[in-house]
């Protein structure tokens, strides 16, 4: 491999970072990023909170642990409120309300049936093809796809597990036309049709098709768990990548635990035996199983020692389903966070991050820093030694290679969220708004109702009490800031069926 000069003082310095970082030369790191499809900040054993939970003694996750303990916990990183706008902004490094890809994808030129027919707001037409690696694709968002940067500058690029990029026959649904070297797995739809080999994975099931998991033929018929079946494919392709002798991404992005919840009877039992609810332990199993791949893709890198020069890192796309379908009392599963997936609040969006990059990060360290997904684009270009780029789109994110390396970053830039759509479910923080955080404020503005709630999270994190009636000056500060951010990335708002007006900026509700 050849040596790489970082100048992220230069180019990411400029424009990817808020701080600046040392000049380096290195030989190009491996890049492991391990995504999990709605796990919850508290579905680990690893403490994300100022104290251990119930639900971290519950969940059995020793790999986590071991990450933990080899690099640093990110107590405060943040997703989108559901699927799709995530894995865009991931792959662009844009934010939703830029990139348009605002609710999950599917149907070719379809919105979602829930949006269709509300009784109090008309959607816009966004982005409901998802994301193109070319121009003039209507309905998706044409940008410079992630790996294909990579693949590029000679990294060789694996995708294994879910992808939902792109609705159904686009060129956004298949990994390889946006870079990827090797696809396992991924296609368009974001759920499996069984997570069970004995099931084919959905495959030869009628009523399955669109959820059936695309090219694992050799485990049809065979007691293998969906999770463990793309680890094993991924270890293969690992293989071909290590004999390539070139750098390589491997972007491990697991179907677990999205719905259908089914249990992985490797660790299952003994669930059921501490006297957990039959539906949670089924749950917790498959928690336990996407922690044995992390293990396992852990122990290939040292058994190949190559672990030293690959870096690792843990992320989910949106916190923890709890609204539906899970057992015990709905909105409580991400506790002390306040509800789950799909919603604006804390439980839909705040996530478990870990990262692991020896010789730089520091060893069972935790950061507060403020990071959400688009961020990630920047930080992995700048770790793969990328020093100038020039993409078909605006790069929203910010690298937080600096805070990898320890070095103090006070910024206080805010963090946005926008989901001008329906998700369909009722609960807390659920429904089309918009959000933005800074410090340890956060604005939630609802667009039914132009309802607002106003929070200090460093005082109440479980989001109980709103503040906005005591405090319209922060409340009218934090407007102006989602309302800018809505205006300069031309953010889309749903229109109010019965006025026939397009909902108004928050801004527009104080003197």
């Amino acid at each position: 491999m050849k040596n790489i000069t970082i100048l992220s003082c230069l180019f990411f310095g400029l424009i990817f970072s808020g701080c600046e970082s040392e000049e380096l030369t290195e030989t190009p790191p491996n890049i492991v990023l391990f995504l999990v499809d709605d796990m919850g900040w508290q579905d680990t054993a690893v403490p994300f909170w100022k104290e251990p939970t119930p639900f971290n003694n519950l969940y059995h996750t020793p790999n986590m642990q071991r990450l933990a303990e080899e690099g640093v916990k990110f107590t405060q990183a943040y997703a989108t409120p559901v699927c799709s706008p995530t894995r865009v902004s991931l792959m662009t490094g844009m934010n939703a309300a830029r990139h348009r890809v605002t609710n999950w994808t599917l149907k070719k030129d379809a919105i979602q049936p829930m949006e269709k027919n509300h009784p109090s707001l008309l959607f816009p037409k966004w982005n409901v093809n998802g994301m193109s690696p070319v121009g003039g694709d209507p309905n998706a968002v044409h940008a410079t796809p992630l790996a294909q940067v990579l693949q590029d500058v000679g990294y060789f690029t694996i995708h294994s597990g879910k992808a939902h990029l792109g609705a159904d026959g686009t060129p956004g649904e298949d990994p390889k036309k946006l870079g990827f070297d090797i696809n396992i797995a991924g296609h368009a739809a974001g759920a499996p049709g069984s997570y069970l080999g004995t099931e084919n994975f959905g495959n030869h099931i009628e009523g399955k098709e669109t959820w059936a998991v695309p090219g694992l033929e050799k485990y049809f018929g065979k007691d293998i768990f969906l999770t463990e079946a793309i680890t094993k494919e991924a270890m293969i392709a690992l293989d071909s990548a290590v004999s390539s002798e070139k750098p390589f991404f491997l972007y491990m992005a697991h179907y677990a635990v999205h719905t259908p919840i089914m249990g992985d009877h490797q660790y299952l039992q003994k669930y059921l035996e501490k006297g957990v609810d039959s539906t949670e332990a089924k749950y917790a199993s498959m928690i336990e199983g996407m922690d044995k791949s992390l293990g396992d893709i852990m122990n290939y890198l040292e058994r190949k020692k190559i672990s030293d020069n690959t870096i690792i890192l843990f992320m989910s796309d949106n916190g923890g389903l709890s609204v539906h379908t899970r057992g015990g009392e709905p909105n409580t599963h991400n506790a002390p966070l306040s509800s789950g997936k799909g919603s604006m609040r804390e439980g839909g969006i705040r996530e478990p991050m870990l990262v692991k990059w020896p010789q730089v990060t520091v060893p069972a360290s935790t950061s507060k820093h403020h990071v959400i997904i688009e961020d990630f684009y920047p930080t992995i270009l700048e770790m793969a030694g990328v020093d100038s780029l020039e993409t078909v789109q605006k790069i929203d994110g910010k690298s937080f290679v600096s805070v990898l390396k320890g070095e103090v970053c006070d910024e206080l830039r805010p963090l946005f969220w926008h989901y001008p759509n329906e998700w369909g479910p009722i609960g807390p923080g659920i429904g089309a708004a918009s959000a933005v955080r800074q410090g340890d404020w956060k604005l939630i503005y609802y667009h039914v109702d132009r309802r607002m709630e106003l929070f200090n999270l460093k005082d109440d994190i479980s989001e109980i009490t709103n503040r906005y009636a005591e405090n319209l000056e922060k409340a009218k500060e934090l407007a102006v800031v989602l309302t800018n951010h809505l205006i300069e990335t031309k953010a889309q708002m749903p229109t109010d069926i019965k006025t026939g007006r397009v909902v108004e900026y928050p801004i527009a509700f104080f003197k």
